[in-house]
């Protein structure tokens, strides 16, 4: 049985986003599905969908095209990501961490861009912002050794950007963040979990490596998009704002799981008996039409901030302008509601297919597993982001809680 979603059919709609790029991700449905149980099972994505992924050029969007990337605005990258989630969430997650964070790299000098990019166009980053355990101040940069738990996709990445500590004056921010390659850090296998099982959030491992100062940025000045990079008047994607973007490209999966939910409901749902009723076909049961009514429209909605919130961050980047501070609070908050918007709708969908939505061969029990995980990433966190957004709008004395 076929059927319109609403969600990828939109030629009646003037697309803000590069068609190409999305139909690509599309295409790889299949393929991703077909290896999402080994996926998670291994607790990683595929090889072979990996490989497919790149070779579709879905691993290099916020690449610049002077390195071989696509550039991509990021509205594009939130639907080609929500594409590759509708496939599989952990593979979607995984796609999304690895691309936000090669973008932070695209973010620092033309010199350690040059060493991440210039041999290999296809690399691949990723990236934790938590400090390490020891930091030592030598010539010319830091001695570094630590552990970063939950960095997604790093068994695929060649470089991570990871938090580290500045040698500052008492009273500044310390915080910065710092290239490492592949060949100064270990996999500590830690991803032991219900959901996103592929992501293969592991531990990043690092014992006394040298990090100079060229591949070292301020996090706070990240946050104020004054990057160190020399291309900012050149081009777009340098003027994106720093913590809108790492927040809101990860809710790309929640779109992607919320429109597989809802195919798998319309195509599952409507010729099942509703068990002691009189009611033959949950079709014709006005709890049911009502249920699978109500999922679809929380996951209109959370498309519709979602997509408004990348329109919002694009506008601003072609500008080549910050955002003011309530424009970032409000992606921060809407951000959060994208994920409570899809978390309402995926359990009533589950509610409505009943209890054998969580039997472990059911892929709606995978979904239901994924969005909860996903959920709970801090920058995705739907208080933190309202009471941020609420101080903002009433001009509260205290000092903001959260980056923005």
């Amino acid at each position: 049985m076929s059927h319109h979603t609403g969600y990828v059919d939109r030629d009646f709609i003037e697309p803000h986003y590069d068609t190409e790029l999305v139909a690509r991700a599309t295409a790889l449905v299949p393929l991703i599905r077909e290896h999402a149980a080994e996926g998670a099972e291994n607790r990683r994505v595929s090889p072979v969908v990996m490989d497919a992924l790149q070779e579709a050029g879905l691993m290099n969007l916020f690449v610049p095209e002077r390195f071989g990337g696509h550039g991509a605005t990021m509205r594009t990258a939130m639907e080609v990501l929500g594409e590759i989630s509708r496939g599989d969430g952990g593979t979607g997650w995984a796609a999304s961490l690895l691309n936000v964070c090669t973008w932070f790299a695209t973010t620092f000098t033309a010199e350690a861009q040059e060493e991440v990019f210039g041999s290999n166009p296809n690399a691949k980053v990723c990236g934790i912002f938590t400090p390490p355990s020891k930091m030592e101040r030598v010539d010319g940069g830091y001695i570094v050794s630590g552990r970063w738990p939950y960095a997604s996709g790093s068994f695929a990445a060649d470089w991570a950007t990871l938090g580290i500590g500045l040698d500052v004056p008492e009273g500044e921010d310390p915080r910065a963040l710092a290239l490492f390659s592949k060949d100064q850090w270990r996999i500590e296998p830690t991803w032991f979990v219900t959901g996103m099982k592929g992501s293969g959030s592991d531990t990043i491992v690092i014992e006394d490596q040298f990090v100079p100062d060229y591949r070292v940025q301020s996090f706070k000045k990240m946050c104020e998009a004054e990057y160190t990079t020399p291309f900012k008047g050149e081009e777009r994607n340098p003027s994106m704002a720093f913590i809108p973007v790492a927040a809101l490209v990860l809710v790309s999966p929640h779109i992607g799981l919320a429109r597989h939910a809802l195919e798998i409901v319309r195509e599952k749902l409507p010729n099942k008996p509703v068990a002691y009723t009189s009611y033959t076909a949950a079709r014709n049961s006005p709890t049911h039409k009502l249920g699978v009514a109500r999922a679809a429209t929380s996951f209109h909605l959370a498309e519709l901030l979602a997509n408004h919130a990348a329109d919002l961050i694009d506008h601003y980047a072609f500008l080549g302008r910050l955002p003011d501070l309530e424009t970032r609070a409000q992606i921060r908050n809407d951000t959060g509601v994208v994920h409570e918007l899809v978390n309402e709708g995926i359990n009533t969908l589950l509610t409505a297919n009943g209890a054998g939505s969580f039997a472990e061969a059911n892929v709606l029990s995978r979904i239901w597993r994924d969005t909860e995980i996903a959920g709970r990433h801090s920058l995705v966190s739907t208080e933190l982001g309202r009471e941020v957004y609420g101080q903002v709008l009433l001009g509260s004395d205290d000092a903001l809680i959260l980056d923005l």
